[in-house]
């Protein structure tokens, strides 16, 4: 059994990590860089260990000195939530050889599934669909234009062990693509250290949907329905649904199989998501897998009532999974919005600095799920925003008994949740979820690029709005004698300090 878990994280991860150890009677260890010296997880924790200054190689990426609080608190097990190390196998390696319990699979199903290359050529042998194009790092231009003249064009070249957009450059004719592969290795050997790069055919209008999978020590595992995670900017999620609103039943348990016999394939165990590409005619192809939790698991628990860390921290204990994949039901529609310090006024850009006011809707309050709404969050009013570390501050999950429940919800808790300070996505959110598109369930991952300039066309014409309505109202008080002074010390605050609408 384990009784202390070191979490090798931060943020809004390590407090949801904290919050079932502490329901299973299990202690936590923190661990704490400069900029996280007063941070909610740091403070939450049972114990919690200093391991350096704020860039994260030399705290959150430095495997001994994790190693070595874990050693110093007598951890018995280590999580490594998301982002991080969470993927690394190096790290999976270190952690079974001091003899600690990694909350993840083994490390050689890590390294054969992390790369996209080997997970490319074990769904080959598995027969799941794959999109065309190449399993293998492209050696050479001579043969990246036979094979680009197979799969034709457009199409993608992306980096073996890329994530997150890294490493990946569109190709639209044959005279780009020497010079997009040069970028597009050259910047996989710099984010990753491996500069290999291989080719896929080019998707139009792809939804990026996503299969949980959990599975056991036993050999016995299960798939927990889809994600649907379409709306992206830059290959990076920003809003994510469970269940999809364009999947059969006949799709969905076929993608759910297939998801679970490539995990099953290799050895796999714990917490995974297969992804995939779906096109419009609803074929699907293998996208890669993610050998870890996904920010993104609320809204599975929301749907299915389980708690995946809890299911992880079981299944490393060595426990059997009690449920069957009978045994599992989609309860309604589950929503997230992940709320960035990032302008959607300015292409989304990191936005740093004092959060001098967080208010959170009263529904999110001490996380009463039983009504709906859920925040995962790790600020508090008052702290910095750090540069150092990704933009995401909190997600906002809701539940409702359908979709069209769900999203008059979200955005109920996005009009009740004040932060001021920093921009952040919570306004883009409410774009999104008001959109015709949207609400009917017509997207792919081209929905930002597509209407990015209406968004910034609406936010443009409401600071206008707002401005003649401001002056309006000043010259009625001032022509009812209501301003006894001209002066402009003496105009009211609500003039003077006038702020662009959130």
């Amino acid at each position: 059994m384990i009784k202390k878990i070191l979490i090798a994280n931060r943020g809004e991860i390590a407090l949801r990590i904290i919050r079932t150890a502490k329901k299973m009677g299990i202690k936590t260890v923190a661990v704490y860089s400069d900029s996280d010296v007063n941070a909610p997880h740091t403070t939450t924790a049972d114990e919690a260990f200093y391991i350096g200054a704020s860039p994260s190689k030399e705290s959150y990426l430095n495997i001994q000195k994790i190693i070595n609080a874990a050693k110093e608190s007598n951890a018995d097990a280590i999580h490594p939530g998301y982002g991080f190390l969470s993927e690394n196998p190096e790290f999976a390696k270190a952690v079974e050889k001091a003899n600690i319990i990694f909350i993840g699979p083994p490390a050689a199903a890590m390294l054969q599934m992390g790369s996209k290359i080997g997970a490319k050529q074990t769904a080959k042998k598995m027969n799941v669909p794959l999109v065309p194009g190449t399993d293998k790092a492209i050696q050479s231009l001579e043969e990246a234009k036979e094979i680009a003249h197979k799969t034709g064009y457009p199409l993608l070249i992306k980096a073996s062990a890329g994530g997150g957009g890294k490493g990946m450059r569109l190709v639209q004719q044959e005279s780009e693509l020497e010079q997009q592969m040069k970028m597009a290795a050259s910047e996989a050997t710099s984010s990753f250290g491996d500069g290999s790069v291989f080719i896929e055919k080019y998707i139009s209008k792809p939804r990026h949907i996503e299969i949980q999978i959990m599975v056991d020590q036993h050999g016995h595992g299960i798939y927990l329905f889809e994600r649907e995670c379409s709306i992206q900017r830059r290959h990076q999620k920003i809003i994510e649904e469970a269940p999809s609103s364009c999947l059969t039943e006949d799709i969905r348990k076929k993608m759910g199989q297939d998801a679970l016999r490539l995990a099953l394939s290799c050895g796999y165990t714990g917490a995974g998501t297969i992804e995939f590409l779906v096109d419009e005619q609803l074929n699907y192809y293998f996208l890669e897998m993610n050998t870890r939790l996904q920010v993104e698991h609320c809204v599975t628990e929301m749907i299915t009532g389980l708690d995946l860390v809890q299911l992880q921290i079981e299944i490393a204990e060595g426990k059997k999974l009690e449920i069957n994949q009978d045994s599992l039901n989609i309860n309604g529609h589950s929503i997230e919005l992940r709320i960035c310090a990032e302008d959607p006024a300015n292409n989304f850009l990191p936005s740093i600095g004092k959060l001098t006011k967080y208010k959170i809707p009263e529904a999110c309050q001490n996380n009463n799920q039983g009504n709906g709404y859920r925040l995962d969050d790790s600020i508090q009013e008052g702290m910095e925003i750090p540069i150092h570390y990704d933009p995401m501050i909190g997600k906002l999950i809701v539940h409702g008994k359908d979709r069209l429940e769900a999203i008059q919800k979200l955005k109920f808790a996005i009009r009740e949740f004040e932060i001021e300070g920093i921009e952040t996505t919570l306004d883009f959110g409410r774009f999104v979820l008001e959109h015709a598109d949207f609400i009917h369930g017509n997207i792919d991952t081209g929905f930002i690029d597509k209407y990015y300039a209406d968004y910034l066309k609406q936010i443009s014409d409401t600071d206008t709005e707002e401005a003649a309505a401001l002056s309006a109202l000043y010259l009625y008080y001032k022509e009812s004698k209501k301003l006894k002074t001209a002066s402009v010390s003496n105009e009211p605050n609500w003039y003077t300090n006038r702020k662009r609408l959130n």
